[in-house]
C-alpha cells in the first residue's frame, strides 16, 4: 500500500482528459477507476468526476473540482529520465499545448507543473565532494529544456 498519494484537483471537465493523457505518456500506467459522483458542487449542474490512476506504478487521485484555484509552480511532479531521448520525449509530450518554462520546468495544458530532469539530478546539484555543483546550477540557469550531457560535463569541470 502506498501511504502518501498525490491528489490533483482539476478545473471543471478536465480530469478525464488529463488522466487519459498522462496514462498514455508514461509506461506502466493505467486508469484504475473513473467515477462520476452523485454530487453537484454548489451553484452548478456539473457532476464531479473522480479518478484513481497510476503513472509508472505510482498511484494518484484526481477530480474535477470546478472553480478551484489554478495549480501553482510551488508543487511540481519531477520526472527522472535515463537519457536525453527520454528528456526530449517527456518534454514534448507534457509540454504540448502547455507553457514551456526555464530550468527544465514546464506546465502542461492543464496547468500542472513538471520538472523533466536527468535521473542523477540530486547528485549533480548536491554532491560537491565529487563534482562542481556550482557549475551545474549555473548551467541549469541558462537552459530551458535540460541538456543531460552539458550538465554532466559541468559537474566534471
Amino acid at each position: 500500500m502506498q501511504k502518501i498519494i498525490t491528489f490533483l484537483a482539476f478545473q471543471q471537465d478536465q480530469v478525464e482528459e488529463a488522466v487519459k493523457m498522462y496514462t498514455s505518456i508514461f509506461k506502466n500506467s493505467k486508469i484504475i477507476e473513473m467515477a462520476t459522483l452523485d454530487h453537484n458542487p454548489p451553484g452548478t449542474e456539473q457532476k464531479l468526476k473522480v479518478a484513481t490512476f497510476e503513472l509508472d506504478g505510482q498511484r494518484y487521485m484526481a477530480m474535477d473540482a470546478g472553480p478551484f484555484p489554478q495549480f501553482s509552480m510551488a508543487i511540481s511532479l519531477m520526472v527522472k529520465c535515463e537519457d536525453q531521448a527520454e528528456i526530449d520525449y517527456y518534454w514534448e509530450k507534457l509540454g504540448d499545448g502547455g507553457e514551456i518554462q526555464a530550468c527544465g520546468w514546464l506546465k502542461d495544458r492543464f496547468g500542472v507543473s513538471w520538472q523533466i530532469v536527468p535521473k542523477n539530478v540530486e547528485q549533480l546539484i548536491t554532491d560537491s565532494k565529487n563534482g562542481n555543483t556550482k557549475a551545474v546550477i549555473e548551467a541549469v540557469e541558462t537552459m530551458i529544456k535540460l541538456d543531460m550531457a552539458a550538465l554532466e560535463k559541468a559537474y566534471k569541470s
